[in-house]
C-alpha cells in the first residue's frame, strides 16, 4: 500500500527524474560488461579488480564517512561474510567475460532473477507456483540457445563460468536476504565492509597469481584508467547513491522493472558497441532469457511466495541492489 501511495503523490517531474536515474543505472550496469571485458585480460584478473576496487571503496567510503561511526560488530561480521561470497562473485564474472561476448554475459547473469527464489526457501514458506517453473524453464532453454549462437557445439568456458557467476551471486542474495531479515543492518555500512573485504581478497590473490597490481598499473593506458574509472565510480559509488534515494521515492516495484533492464541494456551494448555477432539463434536464445526471467519476477512476486511477507521481498531486493553496484 505504501509503495503505491509513493507514486501516486509524487509529481510527474519527479517520478520522470527518479525512473530516468534508475535507467541509468541500468544502462551503467548493462556497459559494465564490454567495460570489463575491454580493460582485462585473465592474467590480471585480480589485480584489475583490486584496483577497481580500491578506487570504488574509497568513493563510496567519502560518501558513508559521517555514518561510520556508529558500524556495529554485527555489521562488521555480516559485512565481511557478504564480501567473501562477493570476492567469489566477481571473480567468476570477471573472468568469464573475458571469454565470452559482452551480450552473453549481461543475459546469462540475469538467471539470477530465477535462481534466488529458488535458492532462498524458508521453512514454513509456500511452495512456487507451478508457473514459476515453467518461466525457469523457458530462460534455461534461452540460455542454451544463446551458447549455441555460432553453430551448436560446446558452450564456452566464458558462458559456463556466467552461469556459475550468476548461481554465486544468487548465493549472495539469499545470505544477505536471510541475515538482514534477523539483524538489524546498516545498508551503507554493511555495502561498505564488504567492499574491503573483497579488495582485501583480491590484493591478497593478486600477489601470488597472475600478474601483479605493480605490473598491470605500469601497463594501463589513459583508457584503462578512464575504464576502470567508470566501472568503480559510476557502476558501484554512482549506482548505490541513486538507488538509496530512489527507494525513499518510487515502490520497490518500480525500482525492479527499471533495474530489470540490464539485461537488454547489455545486449544493446554488446551488439551496437561490440560487434557482438547477431544470428537467428542467439537473438530467440536472448529473447527466451528475457521473457523467461521477467515472467519468473513476475509470478514470484505475486504467488505464494509472497505470504512469508513484503518486508522480506524488500531485503532481498536490496540484496540484490548491493551484489549487483559492488560486482561491477
Amino acid at each position: 500500500m505504501i509503495p503505491r501511495t509513493l507514486d501516486a503523490v509524487m509529481p510527474d517531474s519527479n517520478r520522470r527524474a527518479v525512473d530516468l536515474s534508475l535507467l541509468a543505472v541500468a544502462a551503467v550496469w548493462g556497459s559494465s560488461y564490454l567495460a570489463a571485458k575491454d580493460s582485462v585480460d585473465p592474467e590480471g584478473v585480480f589485480a584489475f579488480l583490486a584496483i577497481r576496487f580500491g578506487i570504488a571503496t574509497a568513493g563510496l567510503a567519502a560518501f558513508l564517512a559521517p555514518r561510520l561511526r556508529g558500524l556495529t560488530r554485527t555489521e562488521l561480521a555480516s559485512g565481511s561474510t557478504f564480501g567473501a561470497i562477493l570476492a567469489v562473485v566477481l571473480t567468476l564474472e570477471t573472468f568469464g567475460v573475458t571469454r565470452t561476448t559482452a551480450a552473453n554475459a549481461g543475459l546469462i547473469i540475469s538467471l539470477t532473477m530465477v535462481i534466488t527464489p529458488l535458492l532462498d526457501r524458508r521453512a514454513g514458506a509456500a511452495p512456487l507456483p507451478a508457473a514459476f517453473y515453467g518461466a525457469a524453464s523457458i530462460a534455461v532453454l534461452g540460455v542454451g540457445l544463446l551458447t549455441q549462437n555460432g553453430g551448436f557445439a560446446s558452450p564456452s568456458l566464458g558462458d559456463l563460468l556466467m552461469l556459475l557467476a550468476a548461481v554465486a551471486r544468487s548465493i549472495h542474495v539469499t545470505v544477505i536476504s536471510r541475515v538482514s531479515s534477523v539483524r538489524p543492518l546498516d545498508l551503507g555500512r554493511v555495502t561498505l565492509v564488504q567492499m574491503v573485504t573483497a579488495l582485501a581478497v583480491f590484493v591478497g590473490l593478486s600477489s601470488c597469481t597472475g600478474r601483479g597490481i605493480g605490473e598491470v598499473v605500469g601497463q594501463m593506458t589513459v583508457r584503462s584508467w578512464v575504464l576502470v574509472s567508470y566501472l568503480a565510480l559510476a557502476c558501484t559509488v554512482f549506482a548505490f547513491v541513486v538507488q538509496m534515494w530512489a527507494a525513499r521515492r518510487t515502490s520497490a516495484a518500480r525500482v525492479g522493472v527499471l533495474l530489470g533492464t540490464e539485461p537488454l541494456w547489455a545486449a544493446a551494448v554488446g551488439v551496437l558497441v561490440a560487434g557482438d555477432p547477431v544470428t537467428v539463434v542467439g537473438v530467440i536464445g536472448a529473447g527466451l532469457i528475457l521473457a523467461g526471467t521477467q515472467l519468473a519476477k513476475v509470478v514470484e512476486s505475486r504467488g505464494a511466495v509472497a505470504v512469508v511477507g513484503r518486508q522480506r521481498q524488500g531485503i532481498a531486493r536490496a540484496g540484490t541492489g548491493l551484489v549487483r553496484s559492488c560486482r561491477r
